[in-house]
């Protein structure tokens, strides 16, 4: 629904979610009569999906916060050495 209020054309839509032309035109014919509707319902969605991420993050921060606590597996220190330095540089570019 994002893609389509963001006016995305209907092809990069298909290609995104591996949809056939037949498919995607049908949703979109769905859409466009009944849009307050799906919109409602997108929203709905929306509002659960974050409910649901954010009862998993307090449900596993302790587990996260013991894996992350963890020393690298030897043999990776290079490998995490480099993400550090990409997740650093990411950061400042914000």
């Amino acid at each position: 629904m994002d893609y389509v209020a963001a006016q995305y054309p209907p092809k990069f839509i298909r290609g995104f979610f591996d949809l056939t032309e037949e498919q995607i035109n049908a949703a979109l014919a769905y859409i466009e009569p009944n849009r307050a509707d799906v919109k409602a319902e997108y929203q709905m969605v929306l509002k659960e999906a974050e409910e649901l991420r954010l009862y998993y993050e307090e449900k596993n921060r302790d587990l996260i916060a013991r894996i992350a606590a963890q020393p690298p597996r030897p043999g990776t220190e290079a490998a995490w050495g480099k993400l550090r330095v990409a997740k650093a540089k990411f950061k400042s570019e914000l």
